[in-house]
């Protein structure tokens, strides 16, 4: 979920294009409607803005999110600052899809993928960190990240000594691990809430099992 500030991420141009073909796949309607961002006042219409110049459009989960201005700039502030730290767009994306399978989150699957491919990800990489298949996530240290992301989010964070070690083995820091764990908290955030409100997905839908 970590979309912007980052030179690393797609175009805004490509973001909106891939949008604006993307087809609905909801199977039931939202519980929390998306704000039109026309409609938006004060502090809303300004972080919309700043989306908007970032992405070339407002996607479903802001404008539902936006239901609550401070809930929509948590995760704006959230989703930055991680943006700026030392892991890669490829790893962040990584983060994102694996915990997003195990949290089952149909909205975040479909985004991310498309991310992920435009961050550099093959087709290959994209359906191995689905899966946790860390032999074709990439590098070392990428498959480290996705094995230590999966075992923070199902296991709540209670990670045993040997996937720390596991993890550091792998090539991580301790401000890589640090990050992973913080990413991995900002794709709870935005699983739970997508799932939740049942946002209509506006990328191009992928299928939920791989």
């Amino acid at each position: 979920a970590s979309w912007l500030a980052s030179e690393r991420w797609p175009s805004r141009q490509l973001i909106a294009r891939s949008l604006s073909r993307a087809t609905t796949a909801a199977t039931s309607s939202p519980r929390i409607p998306a704000l039109d961002p026309a409609s938006a006042q004060g502090q809303v219409k300004d972080l919309f803005a700043a989306v908007k110049s970032q992405l070339g459009v407002v996607p479903n989960l802001m404008r539902t999110i936006a239901a609550s201005p401070a809930a929509l700039e948590a995760y704006l502030g959230l989703n930055g600052a991680v943006a700026k730290g030392s892991l890669t767009g490829q790893q962040r994306e990584q983060i994102s899809l694996a915990v997003a399978q195990e949290n089952h989150c149909d909205y975040c699957l479909a985004a991310h993928t498309l991310l992920g491919y435009k961050s550099g990800l093959t087709p290959e990489q994209v359906i191995a960190t689905r899966k946790g298949d860390t032999a074709k996530t990439g590098d070392a240290k990428q498959a480290g990240i996705v094995s230590l992301a999966k075992a923070v989010n199902t296991k709540r964070g209670q990670i045993s000594d040997a996937e720390f070690a596991a993890a550091k083995t792998a090539g991580l820091t301790d401000g890589d691990i640090a990050e992973v764990v913080v990413n991995v908290a900002l794709n709870v955030l935005t699983n739970y809430f997508n799932n939740a409100a049942r946002t209509t997905v506006d990328f191009p839908a992928v299928p939920a099992t791989v």
